[in-house]
């Protein structure tokens, strides 16, 4: 398992380069379903992958609703036939439009949308009278992220001011709790809980008044903590490729790398440093320099400079390195990361085998 990532055939792939092991993709989601009683329950995000292949492998591990945060994520889920998609967004003007058109272009597949306050509620409505449609709608709440949702204690008035809208269907909350990632899982598990008790509250007042709701909870750092709970579904991203942060902040999650970057020596400005072509444009850098890649077959090189187009390493005095040597990085953090690249890299049998389109990270595909 040491030189998993190991690709014979690499002088192939040209770098930067974002590559993909399929197997390990497998085993993720199929890891994923052990860690929750009913698949039923599991609503992964896809903005971590934005690919039709991975979501068809999550469709044949018998996943069936997803949640995403673009129009052309959805639309990507639509050309796959999943069967239910949350858009986790607050769709506003032209953004309504295109929900629209994305409900009647794929009518096989159940669309939903988020709101928080009574404008984007009533021309969610508009539109969907305008159209003879009834758009299902969650509730956003904000359970301590505080950059969108309602806060719990004025989410049951407006959930029955939004009853008088004719077409749109109330039918559940929403509250991501990406706030907490504390890497102790005993002090991430209490404030999850915390967290929740808000949304307890409010659930039990719409069961008083005999309101049935479905409940969409967390992402990936408090998946195993509500996963235990009976009554809602859970949505993880990261899970299916994998990253270096959350390897380290949830160790509890056993899930494999199932993504790298691969980088090559271009340059070596001194004796102690080399440099290679993994600038901005291609790693995720909205963290602090060091932590951005860990190198697999390097762990012992430091990041000392990062421009658009270049990484700057310190390797040390009589390092050895050469240019044009492979390195086979872990990002930090996949998401964003993958956003970067058009295409992905199929790794099989340590061999190159093809490539995925990211054909969401485009704003649009067709609508």
């Amino acid at each position: 398992m040491q030189d998993w990532f190991n690709i014979s055939d690499v002088d192939r792939v040209d770098t930067p380069a974002l590559v993909v092991y399929p197997q390990r993709v497998k085993y993720n989601l199929d890891l994923l379903k052990t860690h929750i009683d009913n698949v039923g329950r599991l609503r992964p995000h896809v903005k971590t992958h934005k690919c039709k292949e991975a979501a068809l492998l999550s469709i044949e591990a018998g996943i069936n609703k997803f949640k995403c945060a673009t129009i052309a994520e959805a639309e990507m889920l639509g050309m796959c036939k999943a069967k239910d998609v949350l858009l986790a967004y607050q769709p506003y003007g032209p953004k309504i439009d295109r929900l629209v058109a994305l409900i009647k272009q794929y009518p096989d597949t159940r669309y939903s949308c988020l709101i928080d306050n009574m404008e984007s509620a009533q021309n969610i409505n508009a539109e969907a009278i305008r159209n003879k449609l009834y758009i299902d709608v969650y509730i956003d709440i904000n359970v301590g992220m505080n950059r969108s949702g309602i806060h719990p204690q004025d989410a049951f008035d407006f959930y029955e001011e939004c009853r008088v809208l004719s077409n749109i269907n109330l039918i559940g909350l929403h509250a991501y709790d990406g706030h907490i990632h504390d890497a102790n899982l005993e002090v991430r598990t209490q404030r999850c809980n915390e967290s929740f008790a808000q949304l307890e509250e409010l659930i039990d007042q719409f069961k008083d008044d005999g309101y049935s709701l479905t409940v969409i909870v967390g992402g990936t750092p408090t998946f195993p903590i509500h996963a235990k709970r009976k009554d809602v579904e859970c949505s993880p991203g990261t899970f299916i490729y994998w990253d270096e942060g959350y390897g380290k902040a949830c160790k509890e999650q056993e899930f494999f790398p199932a993504a790298l970057v691969l980088s090559r020596v271009v340059s070596i400005p001194d004796e102690t440093r080399i440099c290679v072509d993994l600038g901005h444009k291609s790693i995720a850098s909205e963290n602090t320099l060091d932590k951005r890649v860990v190198f697999l077959n390097a762990p012992g090189l430091k990041p000392v400079g990062h421009s658009e187009e270049h990484l700057v390493l310190e390797a040390g005095a009589g390092h050895g390195y050469k240019i044009g040597d492979l390195l086979y990085g872990l990002p930090y953090h996949i998401c964003p990361t993958v956003a970067l690249y058009e295409r992905v890299i199929i790794i099989e049998d340590k061999k190159v085998s093809g490539e995925w389109k990211t054909i969401a990270r485009d704003r649009k595909i067709n609508i």
